[in-house]
């Protein structure tokens, strides 16, 4: 099952038509979408808008891969619970965000074993075409928690003044 979320702030009408326009063509089309929506409804798949944290976590954890906007709390959940995870960073110019900070945050995690990064609706596409499920692996796993080093740092730091 791919769970697809994409916040329930603004609508990122981009992702999901990119999504429904390839859809006959995914390997897996088991979908659950969270998705408040604009100017755009999906042919091929239901979307709601809001999902309660419960039902959320759990949809979470049963998902075999993740799509999400390139929103932090989507990012280190599927970190957490290394889940397979594709991103999509909204983009300003479109009124998909006040600013184009999730620019900086693909690039970011893109560079992290596994998070695959899809900078525009084709290449999302591509992705969802060329790329089987199977063979999107997980990340390695984040820790819930601080790590010593950070915490030695910040102390370290604190202890200087």
């Amino acid at each position: 099952m791919i769970f697809v979320t994409v916040g329930t702030q603004e609508p990122f009408d981009r992702l999901i038509k990119a999504i429904d326009e390839v859809y006959s063509e995914m390997e897996d089309k088991d979908l659950i979408v969270q998705a408040p929506l604009e100017n755009f409804e999906p042919k091929n798949f239901k979307t709601v808008q809001f999902i309660n944290p419960s039902e959320f976590s759990d949809i979470f954890e049963r998902a075999d891969l993740i799509i999400g906007h390139a929103g932090t709390g989507t990012i280190l959940s599927a970190l957490v619970k290394q889940k397979p995870l594709i991103i999509m960073p909204r983009i300003c110019k479109y009124g998909e965000h006040r600013n184009d900070h999730q620019l900086s945050t693909v690039q970011k995690f893109g560079s992290f074993e596994n998070i695959h990064v899809a900078e525009d609706e084709e290449a999302l596409k591509k992705l969802l075409i060329d790329v089987s499920p199977n063979d999107i692996n997980a990340s390695k796993k984040l820790s819930e928690g601080a790590s010593e080093e950070l915490i030695s740092s910040i102390r370290d730091y604190i202890n200087r003044k």
